[in-house]
């Protein structure tokens, strides 16, 4: 069966480089910022490059926090990727600027302590047991990252009635979450859609997800 998703146009990300990566992937994909469109589609990518509170601002130009809560409220899949990442958590330090983010995830996106940024180029990451969107991909593969700020400290934690997202962690200078799997929320902090073979993997266990 072929899947319809979307991909949040709101002036920001990499929209054809994910759209063709998608596609790749087996899926039937649309570029829009039509609310309707996102908020009925299998599933939802929210792309993001730039500045925390640019993305933010253009995000809700579109409704896409809207778009956002009422696609996980119904159990609907949700992709961030990059600052489609940062976005998703409650808020961004940038500057000494403090910008408010969806909310989805307690945490704050803050400038990595680094000798070198922006963090650019491949990394390893360390994914939990039980991923489903590294699921048969070699621990030792490297992912494109291009980014200077992250989540350095992931602070939801399992409560009643709740499981423990699975987190994956990455490092440059300092530990930073590299993505996060929350039932039907997902995100990744480096790009799947520039990471080669590895990301085509990535993208269509997440499509099998849908």
């Amino acid at each position: 069966m072929v899947v319809n998703v979307v991909v949040l146009d709101y002036g920001s990300g990499n929209l054809r480089s994910a759209e063709r990566a998608l596609a790749r992937a087996g899926a039937e994909v649309t570029v829009t910022a039509d609310f309707d469109a996102a908020l009925n589609a299998d599933g939802l990518v929210v792309p993001g490059v730039g500045a925390f509170s640019a993305c933010i601002s253009g995000l809700k130009s579109v409704r896409g926090d809207q778009i956002i809560g009422r696609r996980l409220a119904g159990g609907r899949p949700v992709l961030g990727i990059c600052v489609g990442m940062q976005i998703l958590f409650a808020e961004g330090v940038e500057h000494g600027e403090r910008t408010e983010g969806c909310g989805e995830w307690p945490g704050v996106v803050e400038r990595l302590e680094a000798p070198v940024l922006p963090h650019m180029g491949w990394n390893t990451v360390q994914a939990p047991e039980g991923s489903v969107l590294f699921s048969g991909i070699d621990p030792a593969t490297r992912f494109y990252f291009v980014h200077s700020y992250g989540v350095r400290k992931f602070e939801l934690v399992a409560g009643d009635g709740f499981v423990q997202p699975l987190v994956t962690w990455a490092e440059h200078g300092v530990p930073f979450v590299a993505a996060v799997e929350n039932g039907p929320l997902m995100a990744t902090q480096f790009h799947p859609e520039k990471s080669g073979e590895a990301g085509a993997v990535l993208l269509s266990n997440w499509l099998g997800t849908l």
